[in-house]
């Protein structure tokens, strides 16, 4: 796991030296576009901070979380005020909006959010990394990692992916139909997101009320994992459709400036990065608690690929 995490954190620094250092791609951005770029990075660090010195002192490593879904809001809403509203950065606004505000209505519902704001769920994948990995356990150990990697990381990759509405900002193309028929892709998989979320939550809910109930567990609750609807075609259906939402969130800078590739291509490059090791985490938890998961690996793809539609047969 230290070794995931190390090669992540080492992607970031690769990748923003390529973008930003090593004249691979030409900026060009003007004073207004770098003056709002420079304020909004300093939001990011202040946000990392308070997230940091939140979770230091309720040790409640979840902050992250809860800014996940909200803080991009801000952040596309911003770009687009100090553009004097472009009607292309109107629209990646409001199909960012879309997103986040159903991606945090789910984490609500699930006890992300209190009025008490630095309670609520915690990520069970932190207690269990300190399970597997002993040299974070040690208070200072885990203090550097959670500023590093769970806040400033993490909270980096959030801005990174929001950055093509900068870059299309910078792009001298009108807005066109393509920029419509990529806001309608960009919602198809906001609403695939959507149903596969609700599958897990319908599950999840009906097997521990089967639980509480001392009900005969079979099938998928008998396995513990969710194996149906869009989870039977995908092991992680939910983490696939928001790696798509900023592939795809990507293509209006592509429309704006004409190239396919540009600088702000980081922050989907580091999202995939980071969903596939989380993936791999999560699936190794998985497999220890549930028998069934390792065959369920082997017929069903992580994202997107071929599967054996009577594996369960």
């Amino acid at each position: 796991m230290a070794k995931k995490i190390i090669i992540t954190v080492f992607s970031l620094l690769f990748l923003v030296y390529l973008v930003f250092y090593a004249d691979t791609f030409n900026l060009n951005f003007n004073d207004q576009q770098l003056e709002t770029l420079i304020f909004l990075f300093k939001v990011y660090i202040g946000a990392s901070l308070v997230a940091f010195a939140v979770s230091e002192i309720f040790q409640n490593y979840s902050q992250v979380d809860k800014l996940w879904s909200t803080i991009p809001i801000f952040y596309v809403w911003y770009f687009t005020a100090e553009s004097g509203y472009d009607p292309r950065m109107i629209l990646m606004s409001i199909v960012a909006t879309i997103w986040g505000l159903r991606l945090s209505y789910n984490f609500a519902r699930r006890g992300g959010y209190s009025i008490y704001f630095w309670v609520g769920e915690e990520d069970y994948r932190w207690k269990e990394l300190k399970r597997i990995a002993p040299f974070l356990r040690p208070r200072l150990n885990w203090a550097v990692f959670n500023l590093f990697f769970i806040c400033l990381y993490q909270m980096g990759l959030i801005f990174l992916t929001t950055l093509p509405i900068l870059a299309a900002w910078q792009g001298t193309n009108d807005i066109n139909i393509y920029d419509y028929m990529i806001a309608l892709l960009m919602l198809v998989f906001i609403i695939t997101e959507t149903i596969s979320d609700q599958q897990q939550y319908n599950f999840q809910t009906k097997k521990y009320a089967k639980i509480d109930s001392g009900e005969k567990l079979t099938g998928d609750y008998k396995r513990g994992f969710v194996s149906t609807g869009l989870w039977s075609i995908s092991r992680h259906p939910n983490f696939t459709s928001e790696q798509l939402i900023w592939i795809v969130f990507y293509l209006f800078s592509i429309s704006a400036t004409g190239n396919v590739f540009n600088w702000s291509i980081i922050g989907c490059i580091l999202l995939v990065i980071l969903f596939y090791n989380s993936a791999q985490f999560s699936e190794g938890i998985s497999s220890a608690k549930y028998p069934d998961y390792k065959i369920y690996q082997k017929n069903v793809p992580m994202f997107l690929g071929f599967w054996n539609s009577d594996w369960k047969k």
